[in-house]
This record gives structure tokens, C-alpha cells and sequence, in this order.
């Protein structure tokens, strides 16, 4: 199928006019608005929510997830540790094992611990799955005139408008009991993988002119067979690859109250506002490169890297990582993608269970060469990162190294990178959600003002 919508160019330029006003601006802006770093520590102001040991500033109490990486001792000295991730109180190595020795899907079962607080038996878990079944359609006439008919050049933004526009869908939008936001939450994780797959398929159909294929959802498949049915042309996955995805999505379900997009959901549901607005809002987080963008920055250095180098020779990408951390390389940042954590030192749990899983793909798809540089750059990367930044804490792997990996092995495409992380995370989002309806209180923190006092000038004056 082709696509079948025409119409003028969706995207609008900025007139020459517009352009050269805002430019003006934007140098005088640059004057008034820099703050002088010296003052954080001069106010005692955590900046970035961040503490001098650049530990996160706990604001907030949770029962969703955790993240461990380091311990803070009597006197307030952060010592590293190896990794762990929990969710509700359960080591999310111990899911993953459990799920891959019984050789089943697993993100159905963890979506709910994360968000109704328990593991499910069998009959718990056969309802919600058939409420999933249900729910995974998007309403009538939701693809064509919220997806289609409008494409992005980005899938996030697409998804963030979409969640948007279900408000208008729900008779019940506005009612935040915890019943109602259950369901919605239910709907929201079903939809998450249609909306983004046919978002994918619009932006390429309609920016690179490539054939459009909607698949709907299949009742019976797991999240992790729809997104790979509805992604492909052919709507066809190997068992394999549907079980390493769906792994993949147990992962990044939840990761605590303190990232960016879980504590953005904790903030705005703080408000009282609806669930659509709520996340919404983190989908907007998550979007950033900062955040959810990493792994397509891992997959375009080795793009990269392999365009510039030989990278069978360990001593050309040793030197590429050393231009890289030189800003000589890529995005010329001074980055290494896929190495280092906010919060893990030592080791990342789920780059560890993600490198198991790269292990086994690269095998049964031939991937070994592959496989082994990321290895290398695991190895290598994080010896030299520590060498060049004088760095007192150990650093390692994170997760978005070996998602890279694993997407590419997949044929994922790199813009779904960031979509397929959403519809993983939309389940922790959830619980947040609703863990802030009933126990929060509406966030307000101080900001200090350091601007002088100044009179207003009559505009004749100025």
C-alpha cells in the first residue's frame, strides 16, 4: 500500500525576515539570561537537582522501582557498588531468569507488578492480557486522522500528540479516581505499540516515499509480537526475536522515581491533571537525547565508526574512541555513547542482562564480528574514559550500548529506538501515576531569584 494523502508541504519556513528578528534576539537574550555557575555553590542551590557528590536530591518517596549503583555512608561518602534494579521490591535479574528459563513472554506479567503491586497468578494474568487484546486497537478513524493524515519527522512527537488526542476519545478523560486512571493506564500500555509502529510507517511514507503498511494488531500475540508484526512489512519475526524484544522491554520498564520522565509524571499528575496530559508530558521527556535519545546515538557513533575506520583493527578504534573523548570525532561532544551512569558505577544490571541477550542473537544471526567490537568498546571504552576525565569513581556500560546492539540485530530501525523505549516505560509511567494520585502532594520548589532590581523605562526612552 501506498500512501494516499496529498497536500501542501507540512513543514512551514521561517521567513528570512523572521529568521534575522529572532537571531537579534537571541544575542542580546544570551546576555541577560546566563547565570554565572559560581552561584549555585555560593546559594547552596543543588542545580539540576543534584548534590556536590552528584547524587540525586531526594524529593520524593516510592514504592515503583529502585536503582542502586553506590551507598552513602554515616558521613555522607558515596561508595560505588554493583548495579541492581528493582521493581516493587523484586530484583528485575531474578524476572528476566525466571522468564528465559520458562521460555515465555514476560512483559505482560511485569507491566502488571509495576503497576498493580503484586505478580499476578494465572487467572490475574489471563484477564489483564485479554484486556490488553482488547484494548491494543486504536479507535475508529484514530490512525488515519491522528497518524496518517498528519505525519512527523519525529516519532516521539507523534506519539505525544497522539496520547494527547485520546483525551478526546474517553467519555471518561477527566476523572482521575484510581479505578478510571487503571484503565486508562491499560489502554495507554495496548496502544503504545500501534500508535508508535504506524507512526513510523507515516514518516517514512510520507518523507522518504517508501511503500505504507498497517498491520493491526494480532489477538493472541505478546507486545513484543505486535510491535515486530506491525513494524515489518511482511509482519513476520522468528520466536527468537520476539522473546529477545520482549526482554528488552522487561528492562526498561521502570527505573525508579528519580529519571527524568518518571519524576516528570510525579510532577505534573501532582497537579491534579489528566492522565493524557500526565504522559504526554513524559513522552516529552523522553524524547530528549539526554534521556531516551542515547541509543541512537550509540547505534549512529558505530555508524559512524565504521565509515572511518577499519574496525577489525582494535588499535583504529582505539584511537577513534581516544578522538571521540577529544572531541575530534562524531557529534564532537567528548562522548562515548553506551559508557557511563547518573546513578550505576560499577556495573549496570541491565547492560548486563541486554549483553547476554546481544550474545545470543549475534550467534544465531551471525553477528560475532559485531558482537565482539562492542565488547571492545565496552572494555576499552570505559578504561579510557576514566584515564582521560581523572575520574575517582569506577564507570561502566550502560544500557544503551547493548540496546544498540540488539535493535540493530532485530532490523530495528534507529528512529524506532526511542518509540519501542516509550512503549516499554509507559507501564512504570503508569505506576508513578497513580503511586502520586494517592499518596502525593503537588510539587513546588523555590527557584532563587539573582536578577537586580530594575526601573521600568517609558518606551520613548529606551
Amino acid at each position: 500500500m501506498t500512501k494516499s494523502y496529498t497536500g501542501t508541504e507540512l513543514q512551514l519556513e521561517p521567513s528570512a525576515k523572521e529568521t534575522a528578528f529572532v537571531n537579534e534576539m537571541a544575542q542580546k537574550l544570551s546576555a541577560v539570561t546566563y547565570i554565572d555557575p559560581a552561584l549555585y555553590p555560593k546559594y547552596n542551590v543543588k542545580r539540576g537537582l543534584r548534590n556536590a557528590n552528584n547524587t540525586g536530591v531526594v524529593v520524593a518517596l516510592t514504592r515503583v522501582g529502585d536503582a542502586e549503583g553506590y551507598s552513602i555512608d554515616e558521613n555522607g561518602v558515596k561508595h560505588p557498588k554493583p548495579g541492581k534494579l528493582y521493581y516493587r521490591g523484586i530484583d528485575v535479574e531474578e524476572i528476566v531468569s525466571a522468564i528465559r528459563k520458562e521460555n515465555r513472554f514476560g512483559y505482560e506479567e511485569t507491566s502488571y507488578l509495576l503497576l498493580f503491586g503484586h505478580l499476578p497468578d494465572k487467572r490475574q494474568l489471563a484477564e489483564y492480557t485479554a484486556i490488553l487484546d482488547r484494548d491494543r486497537p486504536l479507535p475508529d478513524g484514530f490512525t488515519h486522522d491522528m497518524i496518517l493524515a498528519v505525519p512527523s519527522p519525529n516519532i516521539m512527537n507523534k506519539l505525544a500528540r497522539s496520547v494527547l488526542a485520546l483525551y478526546s476519545y474517553d467519555a471518561l478523560a477527566d476523572d482521575i479516581s484510581i479505578p478510571n486512571v487503571l484503565r486508562q493506564s491499560i489502554a495507554l500500555i495496548a496502544r503504545f505499540p500501534a500508535i508508535c509502529s504506524y507512526a513510523y510507517q507515516a514518516k517514512h511514507s510520507y518523507y522518504e516515499n517508501k511503500s505504507l503498511f498497517i498491520h493491526q494488531p494480532v489477538p493472541g500475540y505478546s507486545t513484543s509480537e505486535n510491535i515486530l508484526h506491525m513494524l515489518r512489512p511482511d509482519g513476520k519475526f522468528t520466536p527468537l526475536e520476539a522473546k529477545m524484544l520482549d526482554l528488552s522491554m522487561i528492562i526498561h520498564a521502570d527505573h525508579g522515581g528519580g529519571n527524568n520522565s518518571a519524576f516528570t509524571t510525579h510532577v505534573v499528575t501532582s497537579t491534579g491533571t489528566d492522565t493524557y496530559s500526565a504522559i504526554a508530558s513524559a513522552v516529552c521527556s523522553l524524547k530528549g537525547p539526554k534521556h531516551g535519545g542515547a541509543s541512537v546515538d550509540v547505534l549512529g557513533m558505530i555508524a559512524d565508526m565504521k565509515a572511518n575506520i577499519d574496525t577489525r583493527n582494535r588499535d583504529a578504534v582505539e584511537e577513534y574512541l581516544k578522538r571521540l573523548l577529544r572531541k575530534e570525532a562524531y557529534d564532537r561532544l567528548g562522548l562515548i555513547y553506551g559508557i557511563g551512569h547518573a546513578v550505576y558505577t560499577v556495573s549496570d544490571p541491565r547492560a548486563t542482562m541486554l549483553k547476554e541477550m546481544a550474545r545470543t542473537l549475534a550467534e544465531e544471526k551471525g553477528l560475532e564480528e559485531d558482537f565482539e567490537l562492542y565488547d571492545f568498546i565496552e572494555k576499552r571504552g570505559v578504561e579510557l574514559l576514566i584515564d582521560f576525565k581523572h575520574l575517582k569513581e569506577p564507570e561502566s556500560a550502560n544500557v544503551d550500548l547493548y540496546s544498540g546492539f540488539v535493535y540493530n540485530a532485530l532490523g530495528i530501525p534507529s528512529d524506532m529506538a526511542a518509540p519501542l523505549f516509550a512503549s516499554s516505560r509507559i507501564a512504570g509511567w503508569c505506576a508513578h501515576r497513580v503511586e502520586e494520585l494517592v499518596s502525593g502532594k503537588i510539587f513546588r520548589p523555590a527557584c532563587l531569584n539573582v536578577q537586580d532590581i530594575v526601573h521600568y523605562t517609558p518606551i520613548d526612552e529606551r
